[in-house]
């Protein structure tokens, strides 16, 4: 029978790389995002491209509505949902003091309380078929702290921990993936242009590299991804470094 995935944040970036490389691999796909032309526009692609099923479903996460349609898709017995991808998000700049707090509710909610519902949601038809897979798409700014971005990104990292060693023997495996700086829209949405995050050249990645390494720790059931090199060596002088240099440094790019 074939599997199915589901991917919030579908219609571009990380998300739209899952989709493509998980429909590669012959898995049935329910797109999660806002832009219902942009989803229709890359299921249609995909379909053509691989043929495998693809349902678009338009949602806005942070609308009590649109989160209780993705809730009720996951809980369908009919359709089970093998795998689980929470990666809908947004930033927001560093300067909390002059955050609009509305927006960083929203941020917090998107972060933390929708992939916690959602997780929740896809659960028990997982453990009762004794298979599946979450993954949770963090970042290594959980360990390199920036402002409330890095706060909601460890959560993600702290839950998938736990949640990890308490269902892995039951069958299903949750993934934290910390993937650092990556060519994809994200900061194009934050209003800033290419070449001008403040980035250094080095430090990019490219979003199939990432998509890639990630899915092999998934596979291996590992609780924690950091893909690639140069930043698995920046994690772990994380643990190491004052945090006031971690800080300053975490601090170069937006």
């Amino acid at each position: 029978m074939a599997r199915t995935a589901l991917i919030t944040g579908a219609s571009s970036g990380l998300g739209a790389e899952y989709a493509r490389q998980l429909a590669e691999r012959g898995m049935g796909l329910v797109l999660v995002a806002r832009d219902a032309d942009a989803l229709a526009a890359l299921a249609d692609d995909l379909t053509a491209s691989h043929g495998v099923g693809c349902e678009a479903l338009a949602a806005d996460l942070l609308d009590p509505d649109g989160l209780a349609a993705v809730v009720a898709r996951l809980g369908d017995e009919d359709r089970p949902v093998d795998m689980l991808v929470n990666n809908a998000g947004f930033g927001l700049p560093l300067a909390f003091e002059t955050n609009d707090i509305a927006d960083e509710q929203r941020h917090l909610s998107l972060h933390v309380a929708v992939p916690m519902a959602l997780m929740r949601a896809a659960l028990p038809g997982m453990l009762a078929r004794r298979r599946g897979r979450i993954v949770n798409v963090a970042s290594v700014a959980a360990f390199t702290p920036r402002s409330t971005y890095g706060a909601v990104k460890g959560w993600l990292i702290s839950f998938s921990r736990w949640a990890n060693v308490a269902y892995r023997p039951r069958g299903v495996t949750v993934t934290a993936v910390c993937p650092g700086f990556t060519h994809t829209n994200f900061h194009e949405r934050m209003g800033m242009e290419p070449g001008r995050e403040g980035v250094p050249a080095w430090m990019w990645l490219d979003a199939r590299d990432v998509v890639a390494e990630s899915l092999r720790d998934v596979a291996r059931g590992k609780s924690v991804s950091v893909p690639s090199l140069r930043y698995k060596a920046l994690v772990a002088l994380t643990r190491v470094l004052p945090d006031r240099l971690v800080v300053a440094t975490a601090s170069k790019g937006r």
